[in-house]
């Protein structure tokens, strides 16, 4: 399955179907069926439907049936834990500590600005706003504003429990 795309033969060239597998699915904003991985990561549907099951065994996926049809998408406390590891791997307790602050105040600055308490609330007054790029410009914020309170929540996450996400674990007898 090569294509005219060098990045993509490139993609093939340089992974395993599993791991193609396992980036399109867990990539993905809504779940998809066997076949629509398959297409994406360059693998035969039955490849697909194996390596899916196998992620969803790893809790690595979720699968849900939809019309009859089972589908994959990832599974959010795996993201989230990922997200952490992240977060720990990139910077120590201070760090973390600094970068709350940083997006406390981002969040801060965006409800003086706009007077608003969510993204939500934000998100309404675009409705009601007087032109297009007034509409555009404050649901490009509450989109920011919802995706560094996501951030915030999993830097709280870290920085709350510090201590037991990093302490050493014991190596084996």
């Amino acid at each position: 399955m090569t294509t005219d795309d060098t990045g993509v033969d490139a993609w093939i060239a340089e992974t395993t179907a599993f791991d193609r597998v396992q980036s399109v699915a867990t990539s993905r904003d809504e779940p998809a069926s066997a076949a629509t991985v398959a297409d994406e990561a360059h693998v035969a549907e039955n490849t697909a439907r194996d390596h899916l099951e196998r992620l969803v065994e790893m809790n690595v996926v979720l699968a849900d049936e939809r019309g009859g049809t089972t589908v994959y998408g990832p599974d959010p406390l795996h993201t989230r834990v990922q997200s952490l590891r992240e977060l720990l791997d990139a910077h120590d307790h201070d760090g973390l500590v600094a970068l709350a602050a940083q997006l406390r105040e981002q969040i801060e600055t965006w409800r003086e600005t706009h007077d608003a308490t969510t993204p939500t609330e934000l998100r309404e007054r675009a409705a009601t706003a007087d032109d297009a790029a007034t509409t555009r410009e404050i649901r490009e914020v509450a989109a920011e504003w919802e995706l560094l309170a996501h951030r915030l929540s999993l830097v709280e996450d870290a920085v709350g429990n510090y201590d037991s996400y990093t302490r050493d674990t014991p190596t084996p007898a």
